[in-house]
């Protein structure tokens, strides 16, 4: 009777234990942390190669629950509770409201939760909330440097682009979504980079097609029916409205001839890469999708094991104890070829 009675509590003690390492343990299966990633909306072209990035080099790392906020806040908001609620051992956030960042992080640091934003960068002072909430991006103000550089080097070399031979380029941008740090940074740094070149520009229209294709060829077309050939370069703030504006030039008998408009973008996307092999697209930005989701997930890794990240353990430089930078890189019609 003795016999059996130590052996179902030494049984018992060993369940008990084994549910103990679990359970306060990774938070995933087979001894994987778990990390809660919400984008801020799934249909976005360059956010979902940088989702694909994160499932990919998340393979043995992290078991990593990936969420749509459908570009709506408090539905962030909500996923992020649900993330706590999990006990994720770590969380990437790509940021609807970069504004609302703070309310994250109050969140995040209430659960004890590292927090990683990604692509959308929070506002320095609430990012400097707690020593537990980092940031993954490209500057911004970077890639519209090199799409005015593009824009310039194009300009130099083909006297023929300055179509009424006045010395001035006359230019419509289209911008991405009101407010938001990429688009008002890239907007403004691509025409300084064209001025900083000593080129005199006009601007003809600008107006916001948030991000999207199809608002950007609805506003391209709108730009040609108010200039027509006014209009002697397109600056888009990504690749998704410079391609819509090139179905629009299309439209309206470009790329047929010798009838040709210099249109850039950012982010270098596989459809982008297409355009400019057909010669449609003159330039565009790497963004870089795949290194922004491997540093997200090298980052969050080290944090859910509780360790302070640095070069050595995550791969990546970081800024000010905050910030993983990952540069951008220019993509021309040559260097495609």
């Amino acid at each position: 009777m003795k016999k059996w009675t130590l052996a179902l509590v030494a049984g018992a003690m060993a369940v008990v234990a084994a549910g103990c390492s679990n359970s306060g343990g990774s938070g995933g299966e087979g001894g994987t942390p778990k990390a809660g990633v919400a984008i801020y909306k799934f249909d976005d072209t360059f956010m979902s190669g940088v989702r694909t990035a994160i499932s990919a080099a998340a393979e043995g790392k992290l078991k990593v629950d990936i969420v749509d906020s459908q570009n709506s806040q408090p539905t962030q908001n909500d996923k992020v509770d649900l993330f706590i609620t999990k006990k994720m051992k770590a969380m990437a956030i790509n940021p609807v409201d970069r504004t609302a960042a703070g309310i994250i992080i109050d969140k995040a640091q209430k659960a004890n939760i590292p927090v990683v934003f990604i692509n959308r960068e929070p506002m320095a002072d609430d990012l400097a909330k707690w020593d537990k909430a980092y940031f993954v991006g490209a500057k911004a103000e970077e890639s519209g440097t090199m799409e005015g550089e593009i824009v310039a080097d194009y300009w130099k070399a083909h006297p023929e682009a300055d179509k009424n031979g006045d010395g001035v380029l006359q230019y419509v941008m289209l911008k991405g979504e009101p407010g938001h740090q990429d688009a008002e940074l890239r907007t403004k740094f691509s025409v300084q980079a064209i001025q900083d070149a000593g080129i005199k520009v006009e601007k003809l229209a600008e107006d916001t097609a948030m991000w999207d294709r199809v608002k950007g060829q609805e506003k391209m077309a709108a730009f040609l029916a108010s200039h027509g050939d006014k209009i002697e370069a397109v600056i888009a703030n990504n690749d998704d409205m410079a391609l819509g504006a090139i179905e629009a030039l299309k439209a309206g008998g470009y790329f047929t001839g010798s009838k040709y408009m210099p249109v850039v973008g950012v982010d270098a996307t596989d459809a982008a890469k297409q355009a400019l092999k057909d010669g449609t697209l003159l330039g565009t930005v790497l963004n870089d999708a795949e290194n922004q989701g491997k540093a997200t997930v090298n980052l969050m890794s080290v944090l859910a094991k509780g360790e302070a990240p640095t070069k050595d353990n995550t791969g990546y430089d970081i800024t000010d104890g905050k910030y993983i930078w990952i540069p951008y890189q220019k993509v021309t019609q040559e260097s495609s070829k």
